[in-house]
């Protein structure tokens, strides 16, 4: 009596291969790295730092790098290098958290939009184009000034600006969904519309928008650290990076190089750092 062979199946989905393909992806690797290390500072960054970050040495006032303080000193004697590692906690709880509530409204928006169609798309379209020509960060100037500077502000500030852009992306990716088989299948089932846009069609539109609030996020960095350089963002005593280049920068002029520096090198690498992921993210799902 023959044996029944085992039936044998390939292991690898779209889903662990797109995966595989992000994670051995070399600029993913370097970004993750990055980001992982500030990441890491802004978790540990007053056990790690070998200074007060807020600790004042009047007799020790813009001291240049060297063995005792690695990035020099500021104006008021603080240690610049505990101030760019504890720095990081703040610009790295108000971005992300913007970038998800910008997410979550757009991606809302953006299924809404793509799915009905109609006078709602054509309305709300209409909507966001009005929003998009305006400049961004004279919005969010505005907006502070009315509402006045505070973490949570600025949070919800970048989140409503970020919306519309990142419905607009999802808009378009709901579009060509809507149309497919599995769509129809849904709806002949009598499923509701909140299970198709939700259930059915978000799953398979999760590439765009991952690459999407991936890019936002880097944005976010940067209007963070805008903001708070112009004085509306994230408020004194904080070791923000954006704050302290606001605080300093004068002093360029006068040789102390330093006390700038090495703040807009960790903006600048946060930065580079997200936008390579966002680059391994997309060239792995496409």
């Amino acid at each position: 009596m023959s044996q029944a062979l085992p039936i044998l199946t390939d292991p690898t989905t779209p889903a662990t291969s797109h995966l595989r393909a992000v994670l051995t992806a070399p600029m993913f690797i370097v970004g993750a790295t990055i980001l992982t290390f500030w990441i890491v500072c802004a978790i540990l960054g007053p056990e790690i730092a070998p200074y007060s970050p807020y600790a004042d040495d009047l007799m020790n006032t813009l001291a240049p790098p060297g063995a005792a303080h690695w990035f020099g000193t500021d104006q008021l004697g603080r240690d610049i290098f505990s101030r760019v590692i504890v720095g990081a906690r703040s610009i790295l709880s108000v971005a992300p958290l913007a970038t998800l509530l910008g997410t979550l409204l757009g991606t809302t928006i953006g299924l809404i939009t793509g799915y009905f169609g109609g006078f709602i798309d054509t309305a709300i379209s209409r909507f966001i184009e009005v929003l998009l020509a305006l400049p961004l960060i004279i919005v969010a100037l505005l907006a502070l000034v009315a509402l006045g500077p505070s973490n949570t502000t600025v949070i919800v500030v970048i989140g409503l600006i970020f919306a519309p852009l990142i419905a607009r992306t999802v808009r378009a990716a709901v579009l060509s969904e809507r149309e497919l088989d599995y769509v129809a299948a849904a709806q002949l089932r009598g499923e509701s519309s909140l299970h198709i846009m939700f259930v059915e069609i978000l799953p398979n539109v999760m590439g765009p928008i991952l690459v999407e609030t991936t890019v936002r996020l880097g944005y976010a960095i940067f209007t963070v650290a805008s903001l708070s350089f112009l004085g509306f963002g994230i408020q004194p005593p904080s070791p923000d990076w954006g704050l302290a280049i606001s605080e300093n920068y004068q002093l360029i002029t006068g040789g102390y190089w330093w006390t700038v520096t090495f703040d807009a090198i960790a903006i600048a690498s946060l930065v580079i750092a997200v936008n390579l992921i966002a680059d391994g993210i997309q060239g792995a799902i496409e």
